[in-house]
């Protein structure tokens, strides 16, 4: 690191009830990598749009290289140097790689000139491309790869990634973890933000930590253990989730050779799957993105129809039966994707309380909405899963992607499932977040629900799985106990190791 490539100095910016930055100062060297800290709702997100010119702040001032830098759009941030990969990809998927970058350049060359570019950096930087591969074909990992080189193809002095690895394998991680490190050698500064602090320790030269929008401290990581950093995040002790004693009951749900077609022209058919989960159990199910975990979600759910007798609950079919019936009966589900599916982005926390809520919950009757009993339940999940958010009138676009986690998993467990299906219930949610979720998924079960989470996280689903298997190209691997598998092992089980059998627990 050579001198200072960004400064911030007292960067504010405040929204209607809250203040999303207070003050906020810190410097990124040439070629360091920085990370930046902070639980969900810490102010992060405000601000690096701040820096990269999606949002304008009240007050403060930014200096790139010595010189004034006040972007007043992302084209004027990108032309200063600075690129951002988002934790949502931005592509299209039925275009090719190559026009999927040309759309994010301002002055895109020729399509033959960029496809040879595209080949030339993605072997440079060993994320090896195809231009002319069409992005709906392509794994998540192969679509961030999209997203860097877009951004790599500006030759930015700043990178900014936010939450890069929350979809990729631990193989790519590794390999995104050695370009990270190339692109810091040859002088590039990179902001990472992650709820990943182990991944912090490993790659971060320095972090700045947020707190309610302010700079509560800084550290070097690889100097610093997560538990230290988590609980800097948060200003208290860091919950470790801990496994109540209870007995495992009947049989709550049993899947049998379930074969659906993906409603999706680039989503992934279940194959022949079969599994049964009990009373009191949690069933992890891991794997890359895009083998199939969407599709098993919505065949459960009842979004995908299925044969009549592919699912049963408690012993009783109900394959047959659509997702508002089955949420009478106690199958309940969360899935991955939290803004459009989950919740409805511009109706207030009230209106998506009520709309997975109204059965269970008694919130209408005979067509009438009962608001006032729908307003308490969406307090009552806010107040439970400390969902910061200035209150249940808010829309839920306004809330940071951790809070609504919280908030869509919250609104599910505090509805007595006997049944809960999640798909990827921490991501994006920082430690202690995280923590408090997976404490009320072991709560759940020790309550005598059955629990089936789906997720990339393998730390997460070796925590509080009793059960173990992996979704590969729409199968299932045989089912394990969780406590007997080793790292090896659930690699082989997540690139295809493939069994049919159920296990009988």
């Amino acid at each position: 690191m050579t001198g200072t490539l960004l400064s911030i100095n007292g960067l504010t910016k405040a929204y209607p009830g809250v203040v999303a930055n207070d003050n906020v100062s810190f410097e990124i060297g040439e070629g360091e990598v920085h990370a930046l800290l902070g639980e969900n709702g810490a102010g992060k997100s405000t601000l690096v749009k701040m820096i990269y010119g999606l949002v304008k702040p009240d007050r403060g001032t930014m200096q790139l290289r010595g010189d004034a830098y006040a972007p007043a759009e992302p084209s004027a941030a990108r032309a200063a140097g600075v690129a951002m990969v988002f934790q949502h990809f931005s592509l299209f998927e039925a275009l090719n790689v190559a026009e999927n970058v040309a759309l994010g350049m301002e002055n895109p060359p020729g399509m033959r000139d960029l496809a040879a570019r595209i080949r030339e950096v993605s072997e440079m930087y060993g994320l090896p491309l195809d231009p002319d591969r069409i992005v709906g074909d392509l794994s998540a990992g192969e679509r961030q790869r999209v997203e860097i080189i877009r951004c790599l193809l500006q030759d930015p002095k700043l990178l900014i990634m936010d939450e890069p690895t929350s979809v990729l394998t631990p193989q790519e991680v590794d390999i995104l973890f050695e370009t990270l490190r190339k692109l810091s050698a040859e002088g590039t500064a990179i902001l990472y933000i992650s709820h990943k602090l182990e991944e912090i320790r490993t790659l971060c030269d320095n972090a700045t930590i947020l707190r309610l929008g302010q700079v509560v401290g800084d550290c070097v990581p690889r100097d610093t253990t997560a538990r230290d950093m988590a609980e800097m995040m948060v200003g208290s002790s860091l919950l470790v989730p801990e496994r109540a004693g209870g007995t495992v009951g009947p049989v709550l749900l049993k899947i049998n050779d379930l074969s659906v077609a993906s409603p999706s022209a680039f989503g992934t058919s279940l194959k022949n799957i079969s599994l049964e989960v009990r009373a009191g159990e949690i069933l992890g199910l891991g794997g890359v993105a895009g083998n199939g975990q969407d599709e098993l979600l919505a065949a459960l759910s009842g979004e995908i129809p299925t044969a009549p007798g592919a699912v049963e609950l408690d012993g009783k079919p109900i394959g047959g039966l659509g997702p508002v019936a089955r949420r009478r009966l106690g199958l309940l589900t969360a899935p991955e994707e939290r803004l459009g599916h989950a919740a409805a982005p511009d109706m207030s926390l009230i209106e998506n309380a009520l709309l997975t809520g109204s059965v269970r919950e008694g919130l209408e009757n005979r067509g009438f909405l009962k608001w006032g009993k729908a307003k308490s339940f969406a307090e009552a999940i806010i107040e439970r899963f400390d969902v910061r958010t200035p209150g249940p009138d808010n829309a839920a676009r306004s809330l940071s992607g951790g809070n609504l986690q919280k908030f869509v998993i919250g609104r599910e467990v505090m509805q007595r499932p006997e049944v809960l299906v999640v798909n990827q219930p921490t991501w994006g949610v920082d430690a202690a977040a995280a923590a408090a979720i997976r404490q009320a998924l072991l709560d759940l079960a020790a309550g005598g629900a059955a629990v089936v989470v789906i997720s990339q996280d393998l730390d997460e689903l070796m925590e509080i799985s009793d059960h173990f298997g992996a979704l590969n190209e729409g199968r299932l691997s045989d089912i394990r106990l969780a406590k007997d598998l080793s790292v090896d092992e659930i690699g082989l089980m997540m690139g295809g190791a493939h069994g049919m059998e159920v296990a009988h627990v």
